[in-house]
């Protein structure tokens, strides 16, 4: 599915295509609800990097979040890139070199209507901030840390996965 997004004062726009657009997972951690989560989670997409064309580049900033490391002593830097407008402060997309050929647009940033989900997973529950509620359907699965499928499995699970056609098109990443 192609998808088109931006930030809210509209100096940064971005398409991208995701074979992953159905915005179903929310997450609870600090770093999402603090960084993207005004309701106590944030929602990211899956999408092709490759396909990923954007426009205002230099109104872009990064932010790479501090994590405790296990154990207790000491913090090191994410891996992660979460990008942000600098000048209106919305949360765009996070690509983490870890997976270069990913990139997770956040569902709050796309402008493209997306599917309505058949459920939400909850994921961080764990993390959660104590004023938050976790809300969604009765039988939503939960977890208090990350669930055993990717966004991926997901969606091919529930039937609604489509390759982008730039991956038809490529091939596998690199």
């Amino acid at each position: 599915m192609h998808l088109e997004g931006s930030c809210h004062c509209g100096k940064v726009k971005f398409s991208v295509e995701s074979a992953e657009p159905v915005p179903f997972m929310r997450c609870y951690c600090s770093i999402c609800r603090k960084t993207a989560g005004a309701g106590g989670y944030a929602i990211n997409l899956g999408a092709v990097t490759r396909s990923m064309k954007v426009t205002g580049k230099h109104h872009l900033g990064i932010y790479r979040a501090r994590i405790a490391n296990d154990g207790g002593k000491g913090t090191r830097t994410s891996s992660a890139r979460r990008y942000f407008c600098s000048h209106c402060g919305s949360a765009l997309w996070v690509w983490d070199p870890t997976w270069p050929e990913l990139v997770h647009p956040h569902a709050g940033a796309i402008d493209t209507p997306l599917p309505t989900p058949p459920e939400n997973v909850h994921c961080l529950v764990g993390s959660k901030a104590p004023w938050v509620k976790v809300e969604g359907g009765p039988h939503d699965p939960r977890f208090d840390n990350y669930p055993d499928l990717s966004l991926a499995q997901w969606h091919e699970s529930k039937g609604l996965v489509s390759q982008p056609p730039e991956a038809k098109r490529s091939g596998s990443p690199k």
